[in-house]
Formats: C-alpha cells, structure tokens, sequence
C-alpha cells in the first residue's frame, strides 16, 4: 500500500503530489493522457498568467460566491507565495502593468519541467495513461494500457479537471462516480455567440480596446475579439459568468470621457454629419466601435452620447462548454470538510477545477488551482498522520 494517490496529473494534482512527496511520503501520480500538464501547458501559450499581484482581499473578490469559503485556502498561497513557490523552481517571473505576474520566459514549459524533475527526486511515481473508472470497494480502479489495474492507498486525492476541453483530458466523466456530490457544470470564461448582420462581416478578427463591459456588478476594462460567430476574449470572460447568469451586457465605448464631453464635441462637428462620420471625427472612434454602436445603438431611444456610454448588447448564448476555458460546477464544498476531504468517503480530497468554484482568467484560476492542490495535500498529510 502507498501512502498517497493523486489521481488527475495538472496543476492542483501536481502540486498536492509535491507537499505529500516533499513530506516523505509515497506518491504515486495517474493521470488518462499520455503525459500531465496539457492544460497548463496550454495556458502556456498566452505567457501562463499565474497570479496577479493585488491585495489578497480584492484578489479574493474575483472568486464571487466561493470567496468566503476559499479565502483561507487563498490566504495560505496567494500572489506573493505563487512567485516564491515559481521562483523556487529556477523560474524568473515578473509584473506586468496590469499586475498580471507571469514567468520572464512566457512559457510554461520550462517551470513544468522543473516541477517534475523535483517530483521525481521526491520520488513521486507519474503513471500515465492510467484512467480512473471509479472505486472498487477501497480500492482505486483504472483502465491502464496493459488493462485494469488497481492502486491501494492510505489516503487519495482527486484533481480530475473541469469540462471543458476534452482533448486535454478534462470532459467531467468522472463525476458520475461521485453522484449527488456535484452540482452541474455551466461555462465559464467563455465567448457568446452573436448573430451579426452582414455589415460587421469586415471587422470580423478585429479586436475592440479602451472600452469598459459591464454586466450586473461586475465590470472589466479588458479588450475582445470580435468573431465570425461572436465575441470572445479576455474583457468578455471577465464578465462571462454575470452574462451567462442572466445579466445584460452593456458596453462604454469611451470609458475615460464623460458624457457631457462626448456631448459637447459632438455638437461642434458642422454640417450634415451622419452618425458614425460624427463619431469618426469628433469622437476618434475606430471602425469597429463605429460598427458596434450601428449594430446595437440604433433604435435605442437614447441620444449618440448615451449610446456611447451605454451600448446595450442583445442577450447573449454561451458558446459550447467544451470550448470555454473553464467550468463552473463540479464537487459542492457542503460535500467537502474544510481539509477538502470527502464527508462520504474518508480519505479522500478534492482540488482545482473539478471543485465548485470559478474565476476569471488573469491568474486567478491557475492560481486557485494551485491553492486548492496544496490545500487537499496538507489535509491529506494530516489525514495520514491520524492512521
């Protein structure tokens, strides 16, 4: 018998693996896909975004209704600890102006190479390949290339990803296994899908900047993408969760100009001036913003100033869940102790994103998964020392 199983080979379930295995104990990693990290990996590819260095109580916010309960677990490793835990690892990371900490090199690869390197001095065992199908009696089974297998251990913990991007081994199957424990998954950092008229067809790839989304109480200032089947991008997952719950998205064209100043200026253009030549020239709007108001500003009953402020999107569909970055839903914290083991099955934890919880992306969501990773391997750890 090993005294520890992680079964689920990213983020969270690495580094739960790495305060088990720094502790002595015997470690054994499974994860489906023929290696770990894939969706790190992935993250990767945009810089790996690991935190955002701000003050734990607003970095907190961003965690909306799971704040109260993750808050300890953020306490315990948030921002400053992300980049001590990186640079413990050999990695350089740096600030951004937007407080977003990333590593100097703008990849991944380099840091999940020395994270497992240190695994497997601590003598963490990796099976790969290796796919969950459930329990049988205490013991974990698995579907492995040299058919079923399975591992006994003194404790477990599960870090088996959301369900979205199934190609990288999260698609959620294994919450049939935990039954009434999870509550169901919805999108979360995800693109809408917008039925554009035929006039926007020339801005499809543009990316809009300098405006402000806002949908309930939530607001971002980041930019997005405008795409053939809709918007997509880091300004929209930020507000994502506030639309797909309902909430009309409403969109500032000149956050950093006050209506009456809109107003005034748009007075002073002379002559017959339409709309969007009006905008054009006393306002410096580019073509996609011009776009944007002539495809949801028309008809508004609102002046072009109001319009400006306040451009009321339509309501909007979520794209597919398989395409958005993460999920919402998953393994409800009532089902949890505060150690974030199972109250049904003793012994075993849960992390990362197969937790109910979400965030946006800009470090919150690979740095809760690392937090909450963590936080299954202390509990684990005093899990073991009570055996």
């Amino acid at each position: 018998m090993i005294d520890a199983l992680v079964i689920g080979g990213g983020p969270a379930g690495l580094m739960a693996a790495d305060v088990l295995s720094a502790a002595g104990k015997s470690v054994v990693v499974t994860d489906a896909m023929p290696t770990v990290g894939r969706k790190f990996l992935m993250a990767g590819k945009s810089g790996l975004n690991l935190t955002k260095d701000e003050p734990i109580s607003e970095f907190e916010h961003n965690f909306g209704e799971r704040k109260n309960v993750l808050s300890p677990v953020l306490k315990a490793f948030g921002p400053q600890d992300i980049r001590a835990w990186a640079e413990g690892l050999g990695q350089a990371v740096f600030t951004g102006t937007t407080g977003r900490v990333f590593p100097t090199v703008m990849k991944a690869s380099p840091l999940l190479r020395a994270w497992l390197n240190r695994l497997t001095e601590q003598g963490v065992d990796i099976r790969t390949k290796w796919r969950w199908s459930g329990w049988q009696g205490a013991d974990a089974a698995f579907d492995t290339p040299n058919g079923s297998a399975t591992i006994v251990a003194s404790t477990t913990v599960l870090a088996l990803g959301g369900a979205s991007w199934s190609k990288l081994g999260s698609n959620g199957a294994w919450a049939g296994a935990l039954l009434d424990q999870v509550s169901p998954f919805q999108p979360a950092n995800m693109g809408f899908v917008v039925p554009w008229s035929s006039h926007m067809e020339p801005h499809f790839g543009a990316a809009v900047k300098g405006c402000k989304l806002t949908a309930g109480d939530v607001s971002s200032r980041g930019e997005f993408v405008v795409s053939k089947v809709g918007v997509e991008g880091g300004g929209i997952y930020m507000v994502s969760a506030a639309v797909r719950d309902g909430a009309p998205l409403v969109l500032d064209l000149l956050p950093d100009m006050d209506m009456a100043t809109i107003a005034k200026r748009l007075a002073a253009v002379k002559g017959k001036q339409s709309a969007s030549n009006a905008m054009r020239k006393a306002l410096k709007l580019d073509g996609v913003k011009r776009a944007l108001f002539n495809e949801f500003g028309r008809g508004s009953g609102q002046s072009i100033a109001e319009t400006v402020k306040a451009l009321p999107f339509p309501a909007l569909t979520p794209r597919p869940m398989d395409e958005a970055i993460s999920t919402a839903g998953g393994v409800r914290f009532e089902a949890l102790n505060d150690d974030l083991m199972l109250k049904s099955r003793a012994g075993v934890f849960c992390a990362g994103e197969m937790l109910d919880w979400e965030a946006p992306t800009g470090g919150y969501l690979i740095n809760g998964c690392l937090a909450t990773g963590r936080h299954a391997g202390h509990g684990a750890l005093k899990y073991l020392q009570t055996l």
